[in-house]
């Protein structure tokens, strides 16, 4: 091992000398590079290999690579470099081809090589990496489109990439994500041969040799690779993401028209070939701007616009009544109403379109309740309110069994003050089941310490415990202890704490705010103190660490406390406490013992 490793310093040699020689490193720093790079060498040529020690000496040569680049530009000097940057950058490729041949699976490693050939422009060594890291990781298309992009933006090379993406149908034949950039790069391809024939016209230069296919120009190839493509690949989403590719190039409209067709024809009832064919409306007949255009026209001109889209929409949902259908209308209004304008009519416009749309969506009993919530949103917003109540009692019909539609109510009911909201809080508790039900709870008991009497409020914080699962009852008790000291005082919430303690389960700020609450007393008594850390340790002691060092820091500082019970508490934690818990517990410990905690 020492004679490969004294072999691969003495090959540094002469870039090395060249540094000094030229003037970007001094001798002294020539032999910290030895020094460092001996001692990372030593560690790659280990029996046992570490990841980590290559991705170390790798980053120290990319650094030496920078800091090279950043003393050349200082000095000025800009020659050398086969002797100086070329020998490291080899090197560099040599570990990366090491540490890849070891841990083939580690997808990172490979893109961390790519990324520094692209960095380096070494251009001919990252041709390499693709072809072996494809090899070895075919069922990952993001590789395969990866590879092919570089050949056709970086290398310039369509074929090249056509062969890639070929290669990576073979292994992937009914990925869209491949096929839509198969088809982009046809695409571009087809743009970037008539940007050629073009200039080549204008410069009145003999074609000769170059043949430009009219099929090709026309973009035929991308043609064949979307008839392909929708044999494969079903689903209204795939065809709507190759139109939008289409749309980006303006020599396409024969292809685009193709598309469209096949859109309408196979995926007729689908809600979002309807959706596309809506929106489209917005763009179709705008008129350029000129600046004889009033702010008025343009008003007008969008407003007629959406009304189209409106239209067809309109027939959308009579051809497919779904859920989905007018999922897509509303989503449509709600955007076209968040848009910012200017003129308070359309604005206004844009409202009521969009209330009448969720109405007939509710008439025809296909709103689903995230769109209610929408819709009841959307009125309070607009101040409706009478509207607003009538709405959130029609969707708590529909949805009985929903926590946040009922939420939605009460909350507007309490918003406007209504006299109905007990009664819509024990519909809501009848309707719902009792898991899940601590939103409302926890609603009614603050509504109604603002509104009813303390009796009416403790009695019902009693009956909250009792109509809430366990688990969720842990809240109403920290709730009830802390309304219960605010409006009873402390002799009360002393009682109703030991009241509750016989019911398990308990959160731990459940104790920690009783212990707040005997801190917050004139005479704060330590014995009562340690009742309540010793139920919570009974609790959550071998669990919590700082649970037993707040102990142990109040017997250190109350005037109440023994300092000689630190000890015991000590000793207890050690026992109790679990796994990697003791360990934390000591360092945290110690740390309290020389003043540091």
């Amino acid at each position: 091992m020492a004679e490969r490793v004294e072999q691969r310093l003495e090959d540094r040699i002469p870039e090395l000398e060249q540094l000094e020689r030229v003037g970007l490193f001094t001798r002294k720093e020539i032999r910290a590079v030895l020094r460092k790079a001996s001692a990372l060498e030593y560690k790659i040529q280990r029996r046992a290999l570490r990841k980590e020690d290559f991705i170390n000496y790798i980053q120290y040569e990319v650094n030496l690579l920078e800091l090279i680049k950043k003393r050349r530009a200082r000095i000025g000097y800009s020659f050398k470099k086969d002797e100086i940057e070329h020998s490291i950058l080899h090197r560099v490729h040599s570990l990366f081809n090491r540490a890849t041949g070891k841990w083939k699976d580690d997808v990172q490693l490979w893109l961390s090589h790519v990324a520094f050939c692209k960095q380096w422009n070494a251009k001919h060594q990252l041709s390499k990496v693709f072809s072996t890291m494809l090899a070895i990781h075919s069922n990952k298309p993001a590789l395969w489109i990866m590879a092919a992009k570089w050949e056709m933006e970086t290398r310039l090379s369509s074929e090249s990439a056509r062969h890639l993406f070929l290669r990576a149908l073979r292994f992937h034949p009914e990925c869209p994500k491949l096929y839509q950039e198969y088809f982009r790069m046809e695409l571009m391809h087809a743009e970037k041969q008539r940007k050629e024939k073009k200039e080549f016209e204008q410069a009145k230069m003999d074609l000769g040799e170059f043949n430009y296919s009219d099929e090709i120009l026309n973009g035929e190839m991308a043609r064949i690779v979307y008839r392909d493509a929708s044999q494969k690949i079903k689903g209204v989403e795939f065809q709507l993401a190759v139109l939008s590719i289409a749309k980006l190039f303006d020599f396409t409209q024969d292809l685009q028209k193709e598309i469209l067709e096949s859109l309408q024809t196979r995926y007729a009832d689908d809600p979002l070939t309807w959706d596309y064919m809506a929106r489209r409306e917005l763009e179709l007949g705008s008129l350029p701007p000129t600046e004889q255009t009033t702010k008025q026209q343009k008003v007008s001109e969008m407003a007629q616009r959406e009304e189209r889209c409106c239209a067809v929409f309109d027939e959308a949902v009579r051809a497919v009544p779904t859920e989905d259908m007018w999922k897509c209308y509303i989503t449509f209004c709600l955007e076209r109403y968040n848009r910012k304008t200017n003129s308070a009519e359309l604005k206004q416009q844009r409202l009521e379109r969009t209330l009448s749309v969720f109405s007939k969506a509710h008439e025809s009993s296909l709103l689903s309740e995230a769109l209610y919530k929408q819709w009841l949103q959307l009125l309070l917003d607009s101040k409706l309110s009478e509207k607003a109540v009538e709405v959130a009692e029609a969707a708590t019909r529909h949805f009985s069994q929903s926590v946040e539609i009922w939420q939605m109510r009460l909350w507007v009911l309490i918003q406007l003050k209504r006299d109905d909201v007990t009664q819509c809080f024990e519909e809501a508790i009848k309707h719902v089941k009792s898991k899940g039900t601590l939103p409302l709870w926890t609603l009614w008991v603050e509504w109604s310490e603002g509104m009813n009497s303390k009796e009416d409020t403790e009695a019902l914080y009693q009956r909250s415990l009792h109509a809430t699962t366990p688990a969720e009852s842990v809240t109403m008790k920290e709730m009830y202890l802390d309304w219960t000291y605010r409006n009873r005082g402390y002799k009360k919430v002393k009682r109703l704490f030991t009241s509750l303690c016989e019911n398990r389960p308990f959160s731990l700020d459940f104790f920690r705010k009783m212990i707040q609450i005997e801190k917050e007393q004139e005479s704060c008594k330590m014995l009562h103190l340690r009742e309540y850390y010793e139920r919570a340790l009974r609790e959550f002691g071998s669990t919590n660490t700082d649970l037993w060092l707040d102990y142990i820091k109040e017997e250190l500082s109350q005037p109440q406390g023994k300092p000689e019970n630190c000890g015991s508490i000590h000793w207890r934690a050690m026992k109790m406490l679990q796994g990697d818990l003791v360990e934390d517990f000591v360092s945290k410990y110690t740390l309290l013992q020389t003043g540091h905690l």
